[in-house]
């Protein structure tokens, strides 16, 4: 067998592989969200808008976790309740559902 089919044949493996859709949030098994360090909440900053304070929280890059220092943000377009990000089982693995506000 010559060279040239054997080159065409690992150039459409690899122009195929680049055609797989990208799961970065989906893992087969994930690391534990670790515990949140203590938090000091700050007296508010005066302010004419109403503001909520959004808590200390981890979140997930697709390879580890950062952590997120609690603010004073507006309370103008947020729920009313915090939800931690966490992981969820699905039919294709783990996926991590971001930090959020929710009514």
């Amino acid at each position: 067998m010559s060279p040239r089919p054997l080159a065409i044949a690992w150039l459409a493996v690899a122009l195929l592989a680049g055609c797989a859709p990208q799961q970065t949030t989906i893992v087969d098994a994930h690391p534990p969200v670790p515990p949140l360090p203590a938090e000091t909440i700050p007296k508010p900053p005066v302010s004419a808008e109403v503001l909520i304070w959004q808590p200390i929280h981890w979140d997930w890059t697709g390879a580890d976790y950062i952590l997120q220092s609690g603010q004073w943000v507006p309370a103008a377009g947020h729920g009313n309740l915090w939800m931690p990000g966490y992981w969820d089982r699905t039919p294709a693995g783990w996926t991590w559902q971001p930090p959020h506000w929710t009514s």
